[in-house]
């Protein structure tokens, strides 16, 4: 990847570029370390009293911890411990389907107990969820590739989990898959349709040896494609900032294209660039004239914002949403920059990530990166504080992708991890994807 670049920001005395990747990766890690229960390895949703599990952050704790080994921050062996622990839970949970299970056919409900690991808010089984899980059960599975018992043990318990998938099941009549399944009531009655972060959902499941999807499934996904041109940028549309970035936390896709980015002559690691400059362009436009918005100060997410009071801003009456899913440049916005997204695109745009995190690191006081660390902030909620409106407490998904993005910037490795896959690579092929290192 690119080399880290010199520290443009002496004035506001920020600290050097790479310092401060290092310290918001390190303090990204350590949240899988108090988040994580050590008796069944589940991994709280968020910091907040009372969080459940969230199967996807435990995906992203399983991907954490070998960039955690790599970095020097934990020991090996730990490593190995809290994932066979993670991985033992897994294979022997509930996975009957019930009101107060664990899991169905492979899947997993999208929110666990901490303590017992049964679902909660009657959620639902949750496909894309377990796509995140199963990602970080494969990295953990390539990476400890030592002949000892425990790691042989962690590769037989994470090759049985991803196999136990019934991937085929969740494929409704046409192609697409499902979002998710309840026992109450059965499927959803919403699929994966349009350019998603389930680019990673549909290439796992096309790779599987034992359930996989049917060729059909992803060229019915990409029938719903949405391609736009924005700004005078041409790139695939998606809102939300994080719909661009989940799949690359794992997967490499420079170079390498199916047949929609083939007629187009681009990929979707170029498409995220793209998608990249869009967001900050409509930032410096600052349509809704929203305090802070400018040219670095952008991202638009789902995350965490405000629910404050309504006011008049530039003549209509504003509304705060609290948690949702922002996007460009269609909305919903309400002025909530997600600074964990900001932080993914880097990657993609160093050249306009990197001011974007100085400038976010003045914004917390020039004394710590707590506004980039928060899964949103909103300078125009100006009553909340002296930099506006900052989120309370760590979400585990901005926290991994903090980890897995920078660590990707700087070192390649997860990529590297999931280049090494068999089950990537053949999920990819099964979808087409030619070129590059394929």
């Amino acid at each position: 990847m690119q080399a880290l670049q010199p520290d443009r920001n002496a004035a506001t005395d920020c600290p050097p570029d790479d310092t401060l990747l290092d310290d918001l990766q390190r303090g990204a890690f350590d949240y899988f370390l108090r988040a994580h229960n050590p008796r069944n390895g589940l991994v709280a949703d968020t910091a907040r009293d009372g969080a459940p599990c969230s199967i996807a952050v435990i995906g992203f704790a399983l991907s954490v911890f070998t960039v955690g080994v790599e970095r020097g921050w934990m020991e090996r062996v730990d490593a190995v411990q809290r994932t066979l622990v993670t991985l033992r839970f897994l294979m022997a949970s509930d996975q009957s389907g019930s009101a107060r299970a664990t899991g169905y056919r492979g899947f997993y409900f999208h929110f666990l107990d901490m303590d017992s690991g049964t679902r909660v808010w009657l959620s639902e089984v949750s496909m894309i969820d377990t796509g995140f899980l199963m990602a970080g059960v494969l990295t953990a599975a390539t990476y400890f590739d030592a002949d000892t018992p425990d790691e042989i043990e962690l590769r037989r318990l994470g090759d049985a989990l991803y196999c136990r998938v019934d991937w085929r099941w969740a494929q409704r009549e046409g192609g697409a898959m499902s979002h998710g399944w309840k026992p109450e009531c059965g499927f959803l009655n919403y699929g994966w349709e349009g350019y998603s972060e389930a680019l990673l959902l549909y290439v796992l499941g096309l790779g599987s040896p034992t359930h996989a999807l049917t060729n059909q499934c992803f060229c019915a996904w990409t029938g719903t494609y949405q391609w736009e041109n924005l700004y005078g940028i041409d790139f695939l549309y998606a809102g939300p900032l994080f719909i661009h970035q989940f799949s690359h936390a794992w997967i490499d896709f420079r170079g390498i294209r199916d047949a929609f980015m083939r007629e187009k002559k681009c990929d979707y690691f170029e498409n995220s660039r793209r998608a990249t400059l869009v967001q900050r362009e409509y930032a410096i436009r600052n349509p809704g004239s929203f305090t802070g918005y400018d040219r670095d100060c952008w991202g638009l997410s789902a995350g965490d914002g405000p629910q404050a009071d309504a006011r008049r801003i530039a003549g209509r009456y504003q509304t705060f949403f609290g948690y949702a899913a922002r996007g460009v440049p269609y909305g919903p916005d309400d002025g909530t920059i997600c600074p964990s997204a900001t932080l993914s695109s880097l990657v993609f745009a160093p050249e306009v990530v990197l001011p974007a995190l100085r400038a976010m690191w003045t914004r917390s006081g020039g004394h710590d990166a707590t506004a980039i660390r928060a899964s949103g902030f909103n300078p125009t909620v100006a009553e909340a504080g002296p930099h506006g409106w900052v989120a309370a407490g760590e979400f585990g998904l901005d926290q991994g992708m903090t980890v897995l993005m920078i660590e990707n910037y700087r070192s390649g490795l997860p990529w590297q991890l999931s280049r090494a896959n068999p089950v990537v690579r053949a999920g990819l092929r099964r979808a087409d994807f030619k070129g590059g290192w394929l």
